[in-house]
């Protein structure tokens, strides 16, 4: 059995399937990716039961057949392979031969008929959105997960469709991220999807508004349909934390400020700033200056900006990483800020419409 097939085809597939690949497993089989050969389809996939990825690439051969391999190995062989044009043959007990001009390599394999089947492609429940925009709303969201096992559930992002618009929440408890827009979708679901899984899913997204991605969703699996590639992904279990009640509905001080203004200066504070003791980034809101100023055991900091601020004066603290995670994801502009008072959230809002919501927990400050 043998198949011939492309150099740059065959390994983009490859370092792409190889993300699902379990590093370590009870299974030794899901530490492979299985190739599964027909014809002239060759289909790669990878599973560590949490997410899986599958693709197919097309191979010239006749023969049928399945084995495993280990991803790393087989793909950086393929790199150093002196020509565009491989050969790959398997023999019976799965001895794999990889030759490419004067290179040869043999590896062991091992039989692909035992390997785990990935959860059924159900189409009762299918979501169509544009690529680029769920890339947008993964990435303007998931720096928000939280990273802690306290409550697992967490460590995903809500997605919920109502009236056609699909809703992305992500909480690590410090702060919020929520991500509107329409979707083709006329049903209602709620469903929580593993940010590993949608971290992979990011990457596989293109920027090409003319490309779609379809969401297959079943009962503890969510499907992502991208282009050649299929991504599978198991939903978490638990009920979300209710974040709409979380969200202020009212605001007494309201800072309209430049985005980029904002940033820079936030970033400027993040080089006194220890990460092993953060300090807080002491936030003062008057008289159309926003003053940041913080201070730690590496020096201290102090930096003003102009502001179209509005309502009482008002002082805040912030644990700086959190005010400025937001700021770098958002594409406007201009945003306003929304605060109640120096001990409750502030909000991040767009100038026009609700697209997207931000809510950053505010750091009790020492006295000065």
């Amino acid at each position: 059995m043998k198949f011939k097939c492309q150099k740059q085809t065959i390994y983009d597939a490859v370092s792409n399937v190889m993300k699902a690949v379990a590093e370590r497993s009870t299974n030794p089989l899901l530490e492979g990716m299985k190739f599964h050969l027909d014809g002239s389809l060759l289909e790669l996939t990878g599973y560590d039961l949490e997410i899986g990825i599958s693709t197919s690439v097309l191979v010239n051969s006749d023969d049928e057949c399945t084995f495993i391999l280990k991803p790393r190995l087989f793909s950086d062989i393929v790199r150093k392979l002196p020509e565009d044009d491989i050969l790959i043959e398997i023999s019976e007990s799965f001895q794999i031969t990889i030759s490419s001009g004067t290179a040869s390599y043999n590896l062991s394999a091992l039989d692909g008929e035992e390997y785990p089947a990935l959860p059924e492609k159900e189409t009762k429940e299918v979501m169509t959105i544009s690529q680029p925009v769920l890339k947008d709303m993964i990435g303007q969201t998931i720096f928000a997960v939280a990273v802690s096992e306290a409550k697992p559930i967490l460590k995903g992002e809500l997605f919920e469709v109502l009236n056609s618009n699909l809703t992305m929440v992500a909480i690590d408890g410090y702060r919020l991220a929520v991500r509107r827009e329409a979707i083709k979708f006329d049903d209602v679901a709620r469903f929580v999807v593993p940010s590993k899984s949608l971290a992979e899913v990011a990457k596989l997204l293109s920027d090409n508004e003319n490309d779609f991605c379809r969401m297959y969703l079943s009962e503890k699996h969510m499907i992502f349909e991208i282009g050649n590639y299929l991504v599978y992904s198991r939903l978490l279990e638990g009920e979300f934390h209710p974040y709409e009640s979380a969200i202020p509905k009212d605001f007494t001080t309201e800072v309209v400020v430049d985005r980029k203004e904002l940033m820079t200066c936030l970033e400027r504070a993040m080089l006194v700033i220890s990460e092993k003791v953060p300090t807080p980034l002491r936030c003062h809101f008057e008289n159309g200056t926003i003053k940041l100023s913080c201070s730690s055991e590496n020096g201290k900091f102090s930096d003003e900006l102009p502001a179209d601020i509005t309502g009482p004066v008002i002082e805040i603290g912030f644990k700086c990483k959190y005010l400025l995670d937001p700021l770098k994801v958002i594409d406007d502009e201009r945003v306003k800020l929304q605060m109640g008072g120096s001990l409750l959230p502030m909000k991040i809002v767009p100038m026009n419409g609700n697209h997207y919501t931000y809510l950053v927990l505010p750091v009790r400050l020492k006295q000065n």
